[in-house]
């Protein structure tokens, strides 16, 4: 008899990563306070009440337990291309957006749709993992572009064209940057565009955490009014972080049309739709709960000032890049790995983080940590346990 064998560009992957560490943190036994969990991206605080309504009240309709439309939900699609046309000073509509479950699942129908096995993407190293991993299980080649530490890991746009020059059909980068919380300005942001237009490559724009960028900042770019954007650009969000709905799994894409009925195909097969009841719910919350999410802006920022100053008295701790959820910081462990340094921190101090190794290579000596999820309190705490 032969046994039968699984798909081995999935088999070679890892683990997935959130569960694994937080496994360690199970063995901890509580001697330093309570756990603090910086693991995972998620909102440290409740949704609106106002959002709870919204969604019980749009599930309890009949009508949301049919299929929907494969972009997504038309009045959702039209209020997020209202919100983005004033928040851009750009022209799009409904037919420029595309509903999904989740910005996972957005980034693998872009993917999918704009890539195929052989082919090479291009992404930022340190990278968000489950983009290196959906690339690997398609049969996509992964080209790495350097990201410099000293200039707190923004993308060399030199290693950026070296990588279209040979190949790369999409660059994919992300800011606020998951892992290191680095916020790419807008100047950089259009050299990215300009070079994806060079070689005719797709420049993919994560904009998960755009929300969460400092006060006053303004426009993350102007990309959206550039001449023909939609043959060069997709832009991709999440609403999980802004609304604090992660389980209820909810994204989306901005394109061209073009794209957009092309993404569609991929969709049909993979989901159909995105979940219905949250769309509905998040197109009437995206108006009503605009100060609430202004606020929380705020506080997210007074969370990574407390951060900030934890670091401030560590002297042999130092943090690489910070913004928006997350903080990359230099652990002072040289000879450790910084698996060794994560599991210890969880198992000893009742600190839940990443590795650095987890988002690409040569990271050991970085710890990503998710601020996000603790309060000030709780933040404050890491002093002790990391001196």
């Amino acid at each position: 008899m032969i046994a039968a064998k699984p798909n081995s560009l999935v088999a070679r992957l890892s683990a997935p990563p959130i569960p694994s560490v937080v496994a360690w943190s199970r063995e901890y036994k509580g001697e330093k306070g309570p756990l603090i969990d910086l693991s995972q991206a998620v909102p440290g605080y409740p949704a609106h009440p106002e959002m709870l309504r919204l969604l019980g009240e749009a599930a309890g309709q009949q009508a949301m337990t049919g299929y929907g439309p494969i972009e997504g939900e038309p009045l959702l699609r039209k209020a997020y291309a209202a919100h983005l046309a004033a928040l851009y000073g750009a022209d799009l509509s409904a037919g420029n957006i595309h509903i999904t479950a989740g910005c996972n699942q957005a980034f693998m129908c872009t993917a999918i749709a704009l890539a195929g096995a052989g082919d090479t993407v291009a992404l930022t190293n340190p990278f968000y993992f489950n983009y290196d991993t959906t690339l690997s299980m398609l049969g996509i080649e992964r080209r790495l572009v350097d990201c410099d530490p000293a200039s707190g890991f923004l993308p060399d746009p030199g290693s950026a064209e070296a990588a279209l020059a040979a190949g790369a059909k999409m660059l994919a980068v992300v800011t606020p940057n998951n892992p290191t919380g680095a916020v790419y300005p807008p100047s950089l942001l259009h050299e990215l565009f300009v070079l994806c237009r060079k070689y005719g490559a797709w420049l993919i724009l994560d904009e998960t955490y755009r929300d969460f960028l400092g006060e006053g900042y303004g426009r993350p770019h102007s990309l959206l009014s550039e001449p023909d954007w939609e043959e060069t650009l997709v832009l991709l969000y999440s609403f999980s972080k802004s609304f604090c709905i992660p389980g209820h799994r909810l994204g989306a894409i901005t394109a061209g049309p073009k794209l957009i009925a092309e993404i569609a195909k991929v969709m049909d097969n993979m989901q159909i739709c995105a979940p219905r009841s949250a769309q509905i719910a998040v197109a009437s919350a995206i108006p009503a709960l605009a100060d609430w999410r202004a606020g929380n802006r705020l506080e997210i920022a007074r969370r990574a000032d407390a951060l900030r100053q934890v670091f401030s008295g560590l002297a042999d701790w130092e943090i690489g890049a910070i913004g928006a959820y997350f903080a990359f910081v230099l652990h002072p462990y040289a000879d450790r790995s910084s698996s060794e340094v994560a599991e210890k921190l969880a198992k000893e101090s009742g600190i839940v983080c990443l590795p650095g190794a987890y988002f690409g290579e040569g990271q050991e000596r970085y710890l990503r940590l998710a601020f996000a999820n603790a309060d000030v309190a709780s933040i404050g705490l890491l002093s002790e346990r990391l001196r």
